[in-house]
């Protein structure tokens, strides 16, 4: 064999651990729940009855999915937008710091790495009525009515995407600097020298060559957001993503 077939085959040794292990834990199980979705399963007897399309229709002409669907949507709507937005223009600005970013960087890394359940009983206390809740105790010292939050179903669902996004802004400040900081130099400098502004840099240079970081961003943000689950089970009522499931996602269905 020659040097290059070896390494051909290495190669292909390499990717065939992961390969298995992603078939085993991934695909199969989502085959799997794909065929038994076509029966009557009684996980107790675990006699399996052949029902077709019943299931389906069942969830089609269910309201409580219809609603369910509809907010998974508004999480991924509404939440992945402001997450890009506000962490690129975070990590714009930090981006143009010499000194003590490392510091900043950890400062808005540490939500991330904070549990999610933690961060959710904590913004939880946040909304609660007075006297405890933080919010609306600041709403009071200014002489403003208290808001309902949590209990309202108008407001259930953006007082747990404001957490949500919290945390995730810290994972794309970290994505973006990391692509601000592969932006070359020389292409600012060149820039300066034709009398290029800030705006023209910041549309022509710097956005173009962070496509890639915002396609990665985009992707990972949008399957966050649809899988959205702890924070709308540690935040409302009994984890059934109230009130009258107005912040219930599929996850929870």
């Amino acid at each position: 064999l020659s040097i290059e077939q070896k390494k051909t085959i290495w190669a292909y040794f390499f990717l065939f651990v992961p390969l298995t292990f992603y078939l085993l834990i991934r695909i199969y199980p989502t085959f799997s729940s794909f065929n038994i979705s076509f029966t009557d399963w009684d996980i107790v007897s675990s006699e399996k009855q052949f029902i077709g399309l019943e299931n389906y229709q069942k969830m089609v002409n269910d309201p409580v999915f219809l609603k369910t669907l509809v907010n998974t949507f508004r999480y991924v709507i509404f939440g992945l937008p402001v997450t890009l937005v506000l962490s690129f223009i975070i990590a714009y600005n930090l981006n143009k710091i010499k000194r003590g970013l490392g510091l900043y960087r950890t400062l808005y890394f540490i939500p991330y790495m904070t549990s999610l359940v933690a961060v959710s009983w904590v913004w939880r206390w946040l909304y609660q009525p007075l006297p405890l809740g933080f919010f609306n105790n600041i709403l009071s010292f200014f002489g403003l009515a208290q808001q309902p939050f949590l209990q309202s179903t108008s407001q259930a669902l953006p007082s747990i995407l404001a957490p949500t996004i919290w945390v995730e802004i810290g994972f794309q400040v970290i994505i973006f600097l990391a692509g601000l900081k592969a932006v070359p130099e020389f292409l600012y400098e060149a820039a300066d020298i034709d009398g290029a502004d800030n705006w023209q840099k910041l549309f022509k240079i710097t956005i173009p060559l962070l496509r890639p970081t915002i396609i990665f961003l985009v992707v990972m943000g949008t399957i966050k957001y649809l899988r959205i689950f702890t924070q709308v089970y540690s935040m409302t009522f009994q984890g059934e993503g109230g009130p009258l499931n107005s912040t219930k996602p599929l996850v929870l269905y």
